[in-house]
């Protein structure tokens, strides 16, 4: 795998396929990037999603590496069941980590996961279950709900973001905030509806969001040196 990048503002995205599934993916690396985000999209989305493509550029200008991927191949991506299927995107978001921890531009980067919608739910799955050391997790207007028991045996520390208008997710991310025992965080944006397409307010998600993952994946790399 070559990657091509230029400087942290404008980083080239590598096309590349993660292995054994051959899931098709979007890799960005700045140069000395201090960590790397794994992004889980949710139900209808893929890597191509203007919001987290949106998302995932703000990390890369703080010198993050990103990795968005299509957590269904296409066939299983037209089999609804498949779409909500939250243990089995959460397998697909472990082989993307083990896949990065294979790599030798990513074996080294500490780990985050970035979840939309259901996604939220297969990261937090994910984080309980991997074997590697996620150093966080973000949620943005997830359904952790839907990671279940899982919840209590997440030790990354966690962030939900929720949108201030979206009462019945506002709801269960306050239900899933109590069930978390990690380090964790609800925020709450002020007139965001569940996609927080509202002006201004996708911008409030990446300034939480980056901050997140910049102070944890920092630290989470300084232990490992």
């Amino acid at each position: 795998m070559t990657v091509t990048t230029q400087n942290p503002t404008h980083t080239v995205p590598c096309a590349v396929r993660i292995a054994p599934m051959g899931l098709d993916g979007l890799l960005s690396l700045p140069e000395a990037a201090s960590g790397i985000v794994l992004f889980a999209h949710g139900s209808g989305s893929s890597r191509l999603s203007p919001r987290n493509t949106y998302v995932a550029e703000a990390m890369q200008a703080a010198g993050l590496a990103t990795l968005l991927f299509d957590l269904l191949t296409e066939p299983e991506a037209a089999n609804r069941a498949r779409v909500f299927d939250i243990p089995l995107l959460a397998d697909r978001l472990v082989m993307a980590t083990e896949w990065t921890a294979t790599q030798p531009e990513t074996a080294a980067l500490p780990i985050g996961y970035f979840g939309a919608s259901t996604g939220a739910a297969a990261a937090l799955v994910a984080a309980a279950r991997s074997e590697r050391n996620i150093a966080a997790v973000v949620s943005r207007g997830g359904r952790p709900d839907l990671a279940d028991v899982h919840l209590a045996r997440v030790r990354a520390p966690t962030l939900l973001i929720v949108g201030g208008a979206d009462h019945e997710v506002l709801d269960l991310n306050r239900g899933a905030l109590a069930q978390l025992t990690c380090e964790k965080k609800l925020a709450v944006v002020p007139g965001a509806t569940h996609l927080f397409e509202e002006p201004g307010t996708l911008d409030d998600v990446i300034d939480l969001a980056r901050k997140w993952f910049v102070d944890h994946l920092s630290v989470s790399k300084g232990e490992a040196n």
